[in-house]
């Protein structure tokens, strides 16, 4: 993250506390500087020392300084230190810069966080494996932003942080509106439940099926969502596994029925050919009773 640029006119600076500093830099951009003892007796008209700048961020609108404002007067700064350092050593690991919006996202969000564990609340979040599988960069990223953040502050936070700090990396490194990853894992996940029901067994999350399985129900959304479905002119295929596999094609069948429900799209038989036997294989990899 790039230092903040000289910034000496008065009026320019808004003093947040003993460590946090908002100027408008010499492109007219709102900068979040931060650094231990930066604001200490320092006045709106004077000079910031540029050598006490230890992270600086860019406000992307007013909307954003006004929670900036908000959420950095009573934010404790190691943990504002914490935070700041964790996102670059993601932009590290992802080898980009993860934009203007992520500090700020990540910074409210771990202030609840870290608030939240102090407090002993627990808070109930459904694991999600699929995001390892689906965007194993962003999830790795992620999982140390937890460790880093939390070995910073002497806490340990929970597991389930590594699945909310993914979706807000997707967010800033995904060319995708927001949202999108969020309604994949969604769908996803109701596929997961849908065929686990269907089968009567917990499918293995750590098996090589799953993943592959996982996969191609990631591209078949994506192919719904381009409409480039895989359709063959050859059926017996598909009468053959019709036949062959009736349970893991009436599983098939309840997986097109929730997505035509889901994206107003029915699948090919040629999709649903795939989908049975993926579902096929993964029958031998339960790992007991389903819990539905």
């Amino acid at each position: 993250m790039a230092r903040a640029p000289k910034s000496d006119a008065p009026g320019t600076q808004r003093i947040l506390n003993n460590n946090v500093v908002i100027v408008v830099d010499d492109g007219g951009n709102e900068r979040v500087l931060m650094g231990a003892g930066l604001g200490f007796r320092l006045k709106t008209d004077s000079v910031l020392d540029l050598e006490l700048v230890e992270k600086s961020f860019v406000l992307e609108s007013k909307s954003d300084g006004d929670r900036a404002r908000t959420l950095l007067v009573d934010m404790p700064y190691e943990a504002v230190e914490a935070v700041m350092s964790a996102i670059e050593v993601a932009e590290r690991q992802l080898k980009k810069d993860l934009g203007r919006r992520l500090p700020l996202a990540v910074l409210d969000h771990m202030n609840y966080v870290i608030e939240r564990v102090r407090t002993g609340l627990q808070m109930a979040v459904a694991p999600m494996p699929e995001l390892a599988i689906l965007y194993p960069d962003e999830f790795a990223a992620a999982t140390s932003m937890v460790e880093s953040i939390g070995a910073s502050l002497g806490v340990k936070l929970p597991p389930e942080e590594c699945v909310f700090l993914t979706m807000h990396l997707l967010n800033t490194t995904r060319n995708q509106p927001d949202g999108t990853a969020a309604i994949l894992l969604r769908r996803l996940q109701h596929i997961v439940v849908t065929v686990e029901n269907g089968l009567g067994m917990t499918l293995d999350a750590g098996s090589a099926d799953y993943a592959r399985f996982i996969l191609h129900i990631q591209f078949l959304l994506q192919r719904l969502t381009s409409g480039s479905m895989l359709r063959g002119s050859d059926s017996s295929f598909y009468q053959f596994a019709k036949h062959s596999y009736p349970r893991s094609f009436a599983v098939a069948l309840a997986v097109q029925e929730y997505i035509a429900a889901a994206t107003n799209q029915a699948l090919t038989d040629e999709e649903v050919l795939y989908v049975t036997v993926h579902v096929e294989r993964l029958t031998s990899r339960g790992v007991g009773p389903s819990a539905a």
